[in-house]
């Protein structure tokens, strides 16, 4: 078993809700929460802004020794995502939100979105 931890990382601390759960699903890994509310709120800042808060967070979490880093975002998934995985050898997760699946099961088909600019500018939305 690898006993080195998870490492997450948000904006501030809305990504408390996915760490708990992982800690409900893993409760026998080890993890590491880096909340970034010093640069909170990342959705005013540009991509590269973004992006180089995601690099200093990668880096701060793999100097402890993480094997797995979740980007506990949304902002940070869509800007600096397919940075990360191209650029570091360990896993990240990203969390995107699930508009089309909620408005695949809402009654009228549509659904209300509460995201900064920096989420919903990127192209995959």
């Amino acid at each position: 078993m690898n006993n080195q931890p998870i490492g997450l990382f948000d904006s501030g601390i809305g990504g408390t809700s996915i760490w708990k759960e992982l800690l409900r699903i893993l409760p026998c890994e080890h993890t590491i929460y880096l909340a970034d509310s010093q640069n909170s709120p990342y959705g005013e800042k540009s991509a590269e802004a973004i992006t180089a808060r995601c690099i200093k967070n990668t880096e701060w979490l793999l100097e402890r020794g993480c094997k797995l880093i979740v980007v506990a975002c949304n902002t940070a998934t869509t800007n600096a995502i397919d940075y990360l995985r191209a650029h570091y050898k360990v896993p990240f997760i990203g969390i995107e939100p699930a508009i089309k699946p909620a408005a695949l099961q809402s009654k009228t088909g549509a659904v209300g979105i509460l995201a900064t600019w920096g989420t919903l500018s990127r192209k995959i939305f």
